[in-house]
This record gives structure tokens, sequence and C-alpha cells, in this order.
């Protein structure tokens, strides 16, 4: 929008002349574009973000061989987080092949094998076999607000060092994954607005200051994109990765949403929420413990928990066996129970 200013009148009086053309110093000034100056600070931001993580953002390029010859089985992004050379993508991407070629921005590129994938939070881990650029810095998703500016950066369509900037339009959304028999949800995924094509899969979505807060997994529909969220759960996932090459998990059995406590039970337990169990699979450890459809759940393990994640970052290797005990509201009443959780099998 461009701000005119207007001439003060001409006068005889002191100080000018009519005719004479003087002007004070306002009249004097250029128009200003107000809308420029926050272009350029929001033109700044994407740009640094951009120069900052570009560099470690690598093309994968999934290759496998086929009647004798090598043939291209897909393409996606990785992030690389090691200093050595290991690289976060998609467990979507590496699906097909557990091999191929990084190619970074710098013109190099270097092949790569798998290391470890967990189809259950899409997310898998690669290692290149020559050097890579050092890592990237990984901030935390938890932090993330809604509004908040944040930059995707990937290989969409091929084309490498793709950079689209937008806001993060939703937090806490579920994206339901699958590996042969068993199911789960991601929870607390990143949506934004952000442009996310095919090869975006894998690539990094970083916020203002260029920490890489999610890895972005899917397009949900036109100027819908979803991010596997990086924060202290996918830390455990990737630990597990690197250390045994897949993510052993305990199994509780129980489908549950987030409810708001009575005011006097909030008061109580401390919390304002609770999961609220939507679902007992018949058979499960839970159905075995006595928990029923209905029940709240305040706390798993001693710990409060009021979304569906707070259950799953405990259902790791070391859970499986180990008794968990479970404290639900039912009827307006506390009731412990003690499950015990299996490993989760495909």
């Amino acid at each position: 929008m461009t701000v005119e200013v207007s001439k003060a009148p001409e006068s005889d009086g002191p100080g000018g002349s009519a005719g004479s053309g003087a002007e004070p110093p306002a009249a004097r000034m250029p128009p200003v574009d107000r809308g420029e100056s926050a272009l350029d600070a929001y033109s700044q931001v994407v740009s640094r973000v951009a120069a900052e993580v570009t560099p470690h953002v690598a093309s994968l390029e999934l290759r496998g061989v086929s009647g004798g010859e090598v043939v291209r089985e897909g393409a996606g992004s990785g992030v690389v987080f090691t200093d050595d050379g290991f690289m976060l993508t998609n467990a979507h991407v590496v699906a097909r092949s557990g091999r191929g070629v990084a190619a970074f921005t710098d013109g190099s590129e270097t092949p790569f094998d798998l290391i470890g994938a967990d189809p259950l939070s899409d997310l898998a881990v690669v290692r290149a076999r020559a050097g890579t650029p050092p890592a990237v810095r990984l901030g935390n998703a938890d932090t993330l607000v809604v509004g908040q500016l944040v930059v995707a950066i990937g290989n969409p369509l091929g084309l490498a060092g793709s950079v689209t900037a937008g806001v993060v339009s939703a937090l806490g959304r579920s994206l339901p994954t699958r590996s042969g028999r068993a199911g789960r949800v991601i929870e607390d995924v990143i949506q934004t607005d952000a442009a996310l094509n095919p090869g975006n899969s894998g690539g990094a979505l970083a916020d203002s200051a260029g920490r890489v807060v999610g890895i972005n997994t899917a397009v949900a529909g036109i100027g819908l994109g979803l991010a596997v969220p990086v924060n202290a759960t996918t830390r455990r996932i990737v630990a597990a990765l690197l250390a045994e090459g897949r993510v052993r998990r305990a199994y509780l059995g129980v489908v549950s949403v987030p409810a708001p406590l009575p005011s006097a039970v909030a008061a109580r337990a401390g919390q304002r929420r609770g999961l609220r169990l939507v679902d007992v699979i018949a058979g499960s450890p839970a159905a075995l413990a006595g928990l029923r459809r209905g029940d709240v759940v305040l706390s798993v393990g001693r710990a409060p928990v009021g979304d569906a994640q707070g259950i799953q970052r405990l259902l790791f290797a070391e859970a499986i066996g180990v008794p968990l005990p479970v404290t639900v509201l039912r009827n307006g009443a506390m009731v412990d129970v003690i499950a015990v959780p299996t490993e989760l099998t495909a």
C-alpha cells in the first residue's frame, strides 16, 4: 500500500511566498510502501533458513537390480543428522529398496545403505558410505505454536534443493500407519500449508531459527502437508534404529482420545485432561488388566497422561513384560489396575 503525503498550502506568510514552490520537509519525502519492509523481513528469514538447512538435505534415489540391470525404484529426501553420515528419512521412502545414491546441492554424491526402518512411525535411518555435509541442527516440535513460520526443504519431483515456506496450520494431528497387521497412530503430527509434493518425503521442516522440527511425510491435500515431529519420542525411535535396526514396542491394546476432566477430579489429580478409552481390544493386556471402554486414563507408570503420546512414549522395549500401573477414572471414582504389556508383533 502506498501512502501519499499532501502538500501544505502555499502562502505569502513568513518563510515562503506564493508560487515559490517551497515545500515543508514532509512533503519532500518519497512515498512509503509499508508492506515492503515486512516482505523483506519475511524473505530474509526464509532465505537464511534455506541457506543454513539446504546443504544438509539430500536427494535420495533408491536403486535395485532387475534382470541384471540397475533400476530406479523410488526417490525422496533425507536429512543429515550426525557428522558421520547418518540421515533421517521416511520409512515409506526406503520401503522398496535399502540402498541407493544420495546427492547434495554442492554436487557431491555418495551411495547409502539402510540401517533401520520403523513403518509405524514412518521413520528410517540410512548411512552414507562416503563423506556428507555436517549434521543439521535438530529442534523440538513440542515448542511449536499454530501460526509459526516453517520452511520445507526437499526434492519434490526430482528438483533438488526446493524450498517452500508457510506456517504451522495445526498441531496434534494424527496420521494412521500400518505395518502388516499392526496398526498405530502417529500422534502430534505437524500440519503445514508449506507446499509439499512427491519427493518431499523425508525432507526437512525447519523453524525460523534453522532447526529441523519435523520430517515431511505426506501430502494430505492441496495446501495441506504433514510432518512427523522431531521430539523426545522421535529421538528414542532413532536411537533404537541406530542400535538394533528396528523398534521393539510394547502393546497394551487400547484406543483413546483426549478428554477434559471434571473440575473436582482435575483439582485432585493435578491435571485438566485424561485419555478416554473408546476401545479396548479383546484379549489384550489392557483387557486382561480390567480396563474398560469409557474409562478415562489419568496416569500410566505413575506419570500423568493427557494425550496418546503420553502412553506411546512409554511403550518401548523396556516396558515389555513389566507390570505397568494404570490409574483410571470410572464412574466418578479413581481405580488402579496393573497391566503387563506384551511385545507388539506384525
